[in-house]
């Protein structure tokens, strides 16, 4: 089994039905450990050491947030800047993350049509994404693409379950090595390994 760290981070959860939700479905996932960075850390005072601990201990690391100005809230900047330190994550002899997998979770107001380069938003989510695939290359990781959910304001309750169910089913998929790698990441969106 591979183990999942999820990295949450959302200013205003009490306005996210949507977040709300899928938080809720991955709580009881077998391997799955949540880490809610902006309850862990209101004053932004990373404690570095904490977080590379996690980081160590799990697989797979998920960095789920609501993409702000096409990219994530300001404390998973923050996170990165402290955390994915030269000669621990990159660098000649920053190998801690080798080998780690890592992806987005993302939630948008816009709809899929609107992240297409014909779109009203001009690029794919996967070109908006490149900051954060570029990390994971930097730290010799394994970037997958995200798990997205379009149009959130737009969602009826039973769509918001269904992606909640999606989510869950998608971390069971991770934890129990159920993703051919190679195939996922030729993919835009690991929706698409999803059956309902």
């Amino acid at each position: 089994m591979s183990s999942v760290l999820i990295l949450f981070a959302h200013p205003a959860l009490e306005k996210s039905r949507t977040n709300r939700l899928l938080l809720k479905a991955c709580q009881s996932v077998e391997g799955v450990t949540v880490n809610d960075l902006y309850e862990e850390y209101p004053d932004f005072d990373i404690d570095v050491d904490r977080e590379q601990e996690l980081l160590l201990a799990h697989d797979i690391i998920i960095l789920h947030h609501p993409f702000y100005w096409y990219s994530s809230p300001a404390m998973v900047k923050q996170w990165q800047d402290l955390v994915l330190e030269h000669g621990w994550a990159y660098g000649r002899e920053g190998n801690a993350l080798v080998g780690k997998k890592m992806l987005n979770v993302i939630t948008t107001g816009g709809p899929r049509r609107a992240y297409e380069e014909e779109g009203y938003n001009r690029f794919t989510l996967r070109q908006f994404l490149a900051p954060f695939d570029q990390t994971a290359f930097l730290c010799k990781m394994i970037y997958l693409p995200p798990f997205a959910i379009h149009g959130t304001h737009r969602l009826t309750e039973p769509e918001m379950r269904q992606y909640a169910s999606q989510y869950k089913s998608l971390l069971t998929m991770l934890t129990t090595d159920q993703i051919d790698i190679e195939d996922a990441r030729t993919r835009q969106y690991m929706n698409e390994f999803i059956i309902d």
